[in-house]
């Protein structure tokens, strides 16, 4: 594949550093796909006359986009454009949404699903009676034919009728739209582990391999606790945005 030069412009009179100018120019065409999956760059001395830029600079600039997972170094073949991670806001939406909405063709396998009676920790997470009926139901969530999720989730009987088929053609929160359910809030945690090794197997990384986790419970505008999840999801493919602000 040939080299390419990305259009790049830089602000000396900003105050965002130089180096960081330019990992959001080429993070912008990644995530645009003006810069494909497999792309070369030029060579970063190239990049940097270009620019008017010194090498340092531009080094350090390419450098922070491979250890982003946007960028790869190959030795014999140069830098080259890896897959553009899935980044999700922070907020009340689901993942099938995000990804319809980036145009990255979500796919979901349903790895296992039942009706069954809640117990234990389950039916406490959900603030139900023992006994009462749920679907418990886990699944795999591909982006562009590639995994990128493992999900688990469990959602009251009485919310909605639910089958496999209907979590393999949709999202669950466009089952919960299309049923009446407004989801309204939610409350969410978010960490990191290593994967364990089904979860790696599944996921097509190395046992051990960092995953992001997040924990939801959501609410609809009646108060009721309408599902619990848990996800993991590959940190070299994923990661949440968060925008924060002063006072």
């Amino acid at each position: 594949m040939n080299q390419v030069a990305p259009p790049i412009q830089v602000d000396r009179n900003s105050p965002v550093p130089l180096y960081f100018q330019v990992a959001q120019h080429l993070e912008h065409l990644i995530d645009s796909g003006e810069l494909a999956a497999g792309s070369r760059l030029e060579n970063e001395i190239d990049l940097a006359d270009q620019l008017g830029l010194s090498r340092p600079t531009m080094r350090r600039a390419i450098q922070y986009l491979v250890e982003r997972g946007l960028l790869v170094r190959k030795r014999g073949v140069g830098t080259q454009v890896v897959h553009a991670k899935v980044r999700r806001k922070v907020e009340l939406t689901s993942l099938y949404d995000d990804l319809s909405k980036a145009s990255r063709e979500p796919r979901t396998e349903v790895l296992s699903f039942e009706r069954k009676p809640a117990t234990g920790g389950v039916a406490l997470d959900l603030g139900v009676p023992e006994g009462t009926e749920i679907y418990a139901f886990e699944r795999l969530r591909y982006a562009d034919a590639e995994p990128l999720a493992l999900m688990r989730n469990y959602v009251p009987a009485g919310i909605l009728p639910l089958t496999r088929e209907d979590l393999e053609g949709h999202g669950l929160y466009d089952l919960l739209r299309a049923s009446g359910v407004n989801l309204r809030i939610a409350k969410q945690a978010i960490g990191a582990r290593a994967a364990f090794a089904a979860e790696a197997r599944a996921l097509g990384e190395t046992r051990g391999a960092p995953v992001l986790t997040m924990v939801r419970f959501a609410y609809d505008d009646h108060g009721r606790l309408i599902e619990h999840g848990n996800h993991i999801y590959r940190a070299s493919r994923y990661s949440f945005d968060l925008t924060l602000t002063g006072w």
